[in-house]
């Protein structure tokens, strides 16, 4: 007879992502308590987490809330920020960021085209958002190997996964209201939930305006053939909303929920002053599970979304290049029960997306690309621990089209097809009551993307002329991370070690020619030996316990990453960082005072700039209050407080030419959240 472990012999790689408690802060008069569900995470839902994950949930997300996703995970261990501007950053995760940062939504796909450049937008507002889970190191096995660098999940409860009322039904729901000096922000946004025990239905919206950003220096500003000069950041002003509308119909033994969603967006882009993005995208999801199934699969649970993504370049009034992006994502998941020490899983996932860009600023061909991957994921419990094993098999075909139009020859046509695997093992030992040590070690490969292929023309946003090489191969790298975790009530503290080497990584590098009609520097995507090598940590110490509580935070992280082929550095580095945050707490009533130090950065490649150190402090406070059914949450943050100048070094923007866009001046935010 087979055993536990032969019968799954396909799991051959780790991950173990961040389990949550799906907790219903809206619903605070609803009869019905929201049960303990896992969202994303470890896939076999277990919260004895062996890879490092974060999450920002409630009143911790809510004072961290900036305009883009990337800002506003900027400072958390490990994870620094693009930063082109008050509009357009994505996350960057121990010093990786693009293709190697999956970003997600609900667990599924998000489709836009912020990866193809750093002035493209993330179609994922805070506002709308009630939990963001940050997963630091590969997450190749899960997500595939766009996920090399980690996972960026943004949750929201449009599909619901468990009733959050009893059989006589209910209303909750929460109302958003903010207000900003440094940049004029006046937001605001509405999400209402019904249901019972058998259906639930979600409703939200959102609307963000706001104006030139303030600046600590006098920056000139050339709009419509006139140049002035103030303390704002030159075309920085967004306009941004959305809507969505969702609902599940629950079951004895699992659920099946659809959602549908629109965001739009028109900023400006801080690289050129008089150029703005109008941005639109759709975005539709089906999400089901069948749960207690009783044999050897315990439960089957599916995710299917499909968006339509577009945006347009303006100069001035002028339309010009169009962006356009649709694409699905089917995934599969299959648990199997658990059989003595073993618990594990299986899954299928199939993604296709077809790329477009039109005008006189495409930088890249019309493009097809299609993924096909099976994985497996499996754990085994000791008495010290778990130990944790599985992989995952890939299939990609990247597909050049060329140009439509019959002017434009600088697009070749052609297909390449990759055959990537990735593979982990993973382990965590309980050596002490409120202890663990854990490790990861995986092997990682990523098939390169469309534009790092058959990209050829001007990259106005990065002042470049780019090209890629459809000679390229999959970019391979082995990683190991280790760490150590203690928390005992409100004490706590984690630091973790970690490297990556890459066999062969992919990278924009300067050729030191020029292009004649252009007259800008050519940039071609090239590979590379590279090593990132860092380490991270954080930690909580409670100063005073009882009817007030006093605790301070600690948090620091640093990132070396080398181009081992010439030894130089990697470009867009994160500088060694440390923070702190003093926060009190008193019945209703909490406030907090905290800083981040950024060192100087140094280390650059030849071709690009150094920064200098800078420290920012930030203040913070909150109250709450009842208003009949209603709980009521007063906020005020106040950001730079010294009103420091400060450029980022993992940006663009700072490092490639002189200076653009500084970081944000002074700015005072107020803003009421209303939970019924």
């Amino acid at each position: 007879m087979k055993t536990s472990f032969q019968r799954r012999a396909l799991s051959v790689a780790t991950l173990s992502f961040l389990s949550v408690l799906s907790v219903n802060a809206f619903a605070q008069s609803a009869p019905l308590s929201l049960q303990e569900v896992t969202v994303t995470g470890n896939p076999l839902g277990s919260s004895d987490l062996i890879a490092p994950a974060t999450q920002l949930s409630g009143t911790d997300l809510l004072l961290r809330t900036k305009t883009t996703l990337g800002e506003t995970l900027d400072g958390l261990p490990g994870v620094s920020s693009t930063y082109f501007g008050p509009n357009a950053s994505r996350p960057i995760i121990r010093g990786l960021d693009g293709d190697r940062i999956r970003i997600l939504n609900n667990g599924g796909g998000s489709l836009d085209v912020s990866n193809l450049s750093y002035d493209h937008a993330v179609t994922l507002d805070p506002l709308s958002i009630e939990r963001i889970e940050v997963l630091r190191g590969p997450g190749a096995l899960m997500y595939g190997g766009s996920a090399v660098g980690g996972v960026v999940n943004v949750i929201d409860n449009r599909i619901a996964r468990e009733p959050q009322f009893d059989e006589n039904g209910g209303v909750s729901g929460k109302t958003d209201l903010n207000l900003a000096t440094g940049n004029s922000e006046r937001g605001k946004g509405l999400l209402l939930e019904a249901g019972n025990t058998r259906y639930q239905l979600h409703v939200d919206a959102f609307d963000r305006q706001t104006g030139n950003v303030s600046a600590p220096i006098d920056l000139a500003c050339t709009q419509n053939g006139v140049t002035t000069t103030q303390r704002k950041i030159c075309n920085s002003a967004s306009s941004t909303s959305g809507q969505a509308l969702g609902g599940s119909v629950f079951f004895d033994n699992g659920y099946l929920g659809a959602s549908a969603s629109n965001y739009t967006s028109n900023y400006g882009t801080v690289a050129e002053d008089n150029v703005t993005i109008g941005m639109k995208s759709n975005r539709y999801a089906l999400e089901g599970e069948v749960r207690n199934l009783g044999g050897f699969v315990e439960r089957v649970k599916g995710q299917y979304s499909q968006a339509d993504y577009t945006h347009t370049e303006f100069e001035g009034a002028t339309p010009g290049t169009v962006f356009k992006n649709t694409g699905n994502d089917l995934r599969l998941e299959a648990h199997l029960a658990k059989s003595g020490n073993f618990d594990g899983m299986f899954g299928l996932q199939t993604q296709s997306n077809h790329f477009s860009a039109d005008g006189a600023e495409a930088f890249a061909p019309h493009s097809k690309t299609d993924q096909t991957a099976v994985f497996a994921y499996e754990e085994m419990a000791t008495s010290w621990g778990k130990l944790s094993l599985g992989g995952r098999l890939e299939s990609v075909r990247v597909e050049s089209l060329g140009s439509p139009d019959p002017t434009v020859v600088r697009f070749t046509k052609g297909v390449r097809n990759f055959n990537t695997g990735s593979y982990a093992l993973g382990s965590l030992w309980n050596v002490a009551p409120g202890w663990k040590l854990t490790s990861n070690l995986a092997y990682t490969e990523r098939a390169p993307k469309d534009y790092e292929l058959f990209a050829n023309g001007p990259h106005l946003a990065t002042g470049t002329y780019e090209e890629g090489d459809s000679a390229i191969k999959k970019e391979k790298s082995g990683n190991l991370d280790v760490g150590a975790a203690w928390k005992t009530g409100a004490n706590r503290f984690s630091v973790n070690g970690y490297v990556s080497r890459f066999q062969n990584y992919i990278g924009l590098s300067n050729t030191g020619r020029i292009d004649v009609d252009s007259d800008k520097p050519i940039y071609q995507f090239q590979q590379v030996r590279a090593r990132f090598v860092g380490m991270e940590s954080s930690g909580n110490i409670r100063l005073l316990e009882g009817a007030s509580t006093l605790d301070l935070a600690l948090r620091g992280d640093v990132v070396r990453a080398t181009n081992l082929d010439s030894g130089q550095a990697l470009p867009r580095i994160a500088p060694w960082r440390v923070g702190s945050t003093l926060s009190w707490g008193s019945g209703p009533w909490g406030a907090n005072l905290g800083f981040d130090h950024l060192g100087a950065q140094n280390r650059v490649p030849e071709t690009d700039r150094a920064t200098d150190a800078y420290t920012l402090w930030n203040l913070g406070g909150t109250y709450r209050m009842r208003a009949g059914a209603a709980s009521l949450l007063w906020f005020a943050r106040l950001d730079n407080i010294t009103n420091q100048l400060a450029y980022s070094a993992s940006s663009v923007l700072t490092t490639t030419a002189f200076p653009k866009a500084p970081m944000p001046g002074r700015s005072l935010k107020v803003g009421m959240q209303a939970s019924f």
